[in-house]
């Protein structure tokens, strides 16, 4: 696992490196906060309907556990210039609970370097977010633009 205190560039990246995340607990005033403002359905607000919803019981929004994702990717993944998306693919396996406290483990799975652009390059990073369990309850990969040392 590289958990570097140092940025990195596409110079410094390779395929197979790995990032680890602290953890963050969530609970239910957490979860209802964010339905509130962003996803306001009653599965993320209210304990006897959510209890009566696919999902059985309170979940977070999924757009929750994102935002919390790409909070603990920020601090873990520690690309110069910032996390600069170009685009993401993204699924939640099973929900996140009051009470689940979350990690993420990032995977750099390709580069590829601009031949237009030689500054900088596009990675691909798989970021798998679990539960305290060990369960994913969200894979999400994502296309960066990481610049070369230097650039940006």
């Amino acid at each position: 696992m590289n958990n570097e205190t140092k940025t990195v560039t596409l110079d410094d990246i390779a395929v197979g490196d790995r990032y680890l995340s602290r953890e963050f607990p969530l609970d239910t005033a957490q979860i209802k906060s964010f339905a509130r403002d962003f996803d306001p359905q009653p599965f993320h607000l209210d304990e006897a309907a959510a209890a009566q919803s696919f999902f059985g019981g309170l979940a977070a929004s999924g757009w929750h556990t994102a935002a919390m994702t790409m909070r603990l990717m920020v601090e873990s993944v520690p690309i110069a210039d910032g996390l600069i998306g170009a685009g993401v693919e993204i699924s939640w396996p099973r929900p996140t609970r009051p009470g689940d406290v979350l990690h993420v483990e990032s995977t750099i799975i390709a580069i590829a370097p601009s031949k237009s652009r030689p500054d900088r390059g596009i990675v691909t990073m798989q970021t798998d977010t679990f539960n305290q369990d060990g369960e994913q309850v969200q894979k999400l990969v994502s296309k960066l633009v990481v610049f070369r040392r230097g650039a940006g």
